[in-house]
């Protein structure tokens, strides 16, 4: 299927590895101009050359060191986009970290760390973008967020900041229909990739993960990268047009709250 991309310019945040690097080549192998952007130059370099394997039609990837938990970073993404490729179409908030145990020994250092660095980029990138996707015809917003946003399961401030996320993308939604702009949140389950946290507790607890997927995954696996990102390249396209403020799950049947 044509997803109807072909030339759109898309910003991805965390693209260098795991769910952001698979978005980033989806939407190149639709067609799409993509500025990837990470805190790593070196990771972000072999990103950008994966995601070129994937381009068709002339699709551009470039790369932006940046961090997007600053103000600064975030206008630097934006800056860079429209100096390169003169136009911003779509955006795909990916970005995010939560860390501590439970409610006594999280110390509000912590969470304020999981909203700084989860939250707040989606938020910051998302205004920046503003006066750019207005000006282009079906512009886009997806925030990735999880299905623990919904349900217990992981750490207890990620859970907090992906609930927001949630939160802020009907409001988002909401607000930006009248300029013809949608917002869509994505709540991945369990994803496997080298180098993320589910790989890390393989590596370190093979039986202890292999209990975890025959008791929580129904399809008796992880799920992989790419299958997120067919997700997002769908909801950021024409095809997509009518499907905006809600949540739209990919998890294989893990969550029990849908």
């Amino acid at each position: 299927m044509d997803l109807g991309l072909t030339g759109k310019v898309a910003i991805v945040t965390g693209g260098s590895r795991g769910l952001g690097l698979a978005a980033a080549k989806a939407l190149t192998a639709e067609g799409s101009h993509v500025v990837i952007c990470a805190r790593g130059e070196e990771q972000l370099q072999r990103a950008v050359n994966d995601v070129l394997t994937q381009a068709t039609a002339g699709a551009r990837a470039l790369t932006v060191t940046a961090d997007v938990s600053t103000q600064d970073g975030v206008n630097a993404v934006i800056d860079f986009t429209i100096k390169s490729l003169g136009r911003l179409d779509i955006v795909v908030n990916n970005v995010g970290l939560g860390r501590g145990g439970d409610l006594e020994s999280t110390s509000d250092g912590e969470w304020q760390e999981a909203f700084d660095q989860t939250l707040f980029p989606a938020i910051r990138m998302s205004r920046a973008a503003l006066p750019h996707l207005r000006h282009q015809q079906g512009s886009a917003i997806v925030i990735v967020s999880s299905i623990f946003g919904r349900e217990s399961g992981g750490r207890m401030t990620y859970n907090a900041v992906k609930a927001a996320e949630i939160s802020l993308t009907k409001s988002l939604a909401q607000q930006l229909a009248k300029d013809q702009i949608r917002v869509v949140s994505v709540a991945p389950g369990s994803i496997l990739f080298e180098g993320g946290s589910w790989w890390k507790r393989q590596q370190a607890d093979p039986p202890g993960i292999a209990e975890f997927v025959k008791r929580e995954l129904p399809f008796g696996r992880f799920g992989k990268p790419e299958e997120v990102a067919a997700a997002i390249a769908f909801l950021v396209s024409p095809k997509a047009s009518w499907i905006s403020g809600t949540t739209v799950v990919v998890d294989g049947c893990q969550s029990r709250m849908f």
